[in-house]
């Protein structure tokens, strides 16, 4: 996506939601500092990104969000902006961008958070490549197989969003009661969060490239995050 794509409005387009970055990943709290929470979501923010631009399948990406950096951060990689006026949570900002993508006429969405530090462009040409034609909902689960790391909706509004730790199966129940057996995709790239303490041990433990996992280990290293031993 090194061109810019805002204008281009057909085919399935990503959406981020992005909380301001200043309150991001309360839930890590006890392990990190809140400036070590905010300088790790930028890392994995930049990481998602980048995998949504460089992903073949997707017309475009937008980022829902209120936060200034993440604004220029999309704007920088030819991304659509959707400004909120304030944070309403994870669920209002996705509803909120599929919603506008509906009423561009988008062909469909894939919600996908900005705390996936393993997500990499074959993941998400993968996930749509399972994607069919609408009406389909494509769900990769969480590693633990209760959230939903990434949703695919097509049409862009046709799945009622409420994301959480438990979402996963509300989803899939979701889908079913509007008539459509959603696809399951479980990719490596999807399936590690940023929730709790356990995850990021997770992310030191893979043993593959990610920025995350270097700039963690590199954090560790410097005795800045004792992780879930503090």
């Amino acid at each position: 996506m090194g061109e810019d794509r805002t204008d281009r409005t057909g085919g399935i387009w990503a959406v981020v939601p992005v909380k301001d970055l200043g309150g991001a990943k309360q839930r890590l709290s006890a392990s990190l500092s809140q400036e070590q929470r905010s300088a790790l979501y930028r890392v994995m923010l930049e990481g998602v990104l980048d995998a949504l631009a460089g992903a073949a399948r997707l017309a475009g990406a937008m980022v829902v969000t209120c936060d200034p950096w993440a604004m220029q951060l999309a704007h920088a990689r030819g991304m659509r902006v959707l400004e909120e006026a304030a944070n309403r949570g994870h669920t209002a900002a996705s509803s909120l961008g599929a919603a506008h993508l509906a009423s561009l006429g988008a062909a469909g969405m894939l919600q996908v958070p900005g705390d996936l530090p393993l997500l990499q462009a074959t993941d998400v040409d993968a996930l749509l490549a399972e994607h069919g034609e609408a009406p389909c909902v494509t769900i990769a689960p969480s590693r633990d197989e209760l959230g939903s790391n990434a949703i695919a909706c097509s049409p862009a509004d046709f799945l009622p969003l409420r994301f959480g730790h438990d979402s996963y199966v509300p989803h899939l129940e979701r889908a079913r009661s509007l008539g459509v057996e959603p696809v399951i995709v479980k990719r490596e790239g999807f399936a590690l969060d940023m929730d709790t303490p356990g995850d990021l041990e997770a992310l030191l433990a893979h043993p593959g490239p990610s920025r995350s996992h270097d700039f963690l280990a590199a954090m560790r290293f410097a005795g800045g995050a004792s992780l879930s031993r503090r």
